[in-house]
């Protein structure tokens, strides 16, 4: 069974944009590289066209993994979600027990994360460790360094 990953609208409409354009502009020119190359006349020894190829390949994997991405994915509704509990697309600010430093992530799916953005996925390990607190909430979360404990300081779901 195929595991549900949840997106905003605009998530999943920004996925299915680039998989229109992996079809409708990226197939056809690896296509007609592969054609122009083949028009070379010995394939056999042809390194044009055998990168070609690849490139088709890898192409076509990455159109597989979006369509499969897009089948699996569900929009979430907003409005029926707890907020006063941490799920995806909460925002979350964290204090590190520890040293006292405060964070602020919001809870994405895997394919959105970006921490440069201060996008974690919620399958990463504060990620799962945060989901389903709420404000005030100690939790201990598993990282490379060891246990740490966080309290949950806000939690907002501002989109």
């Amino acid at each position: 069974m195929a595991e549900v990953k949840y997106f905003t609208k605009e998530a999943l409409d920004k996925l299915k944009k680039e998989l229109q354009h992996l079809i409708s502009v990226e197939r056809p020119k690896i296509s007609k590289q592969i054609a122009e190359a083949r028009d070379k006349g010995d394939i056999s020894e042809n390194a044009e066209y055998d990168a070609a190829k690849d490139a088709q390949g890898m192409l076509e994997m990455k159109i597989a993994k979006l369509q499969e991405k897009i089948a699996q994915a569900r929009i979430i509704d907003e409005s029926k979600i707890d907020t006063s509990k941490a799920y995806i697309y909460a925002t979350v600010t964290i204090k590190n027990k520890h040293n006292g430093n405060e964070m602020k992530y919001t809870l994405v799916n895997e394919s959105e994360a970006s921490l440069k953005e201060g996008k974690i996925s919620v399958d990463s390990p504060i990620g799962r460790g945060l989901l389903g607190h709420e404000v005030g909430e100690i939790v201990e979360i598993q990282v490379p360094a060891g246990k740490i404990p966080f309290e949950i300081i806000d939690i907002n779901y501002q989109h």
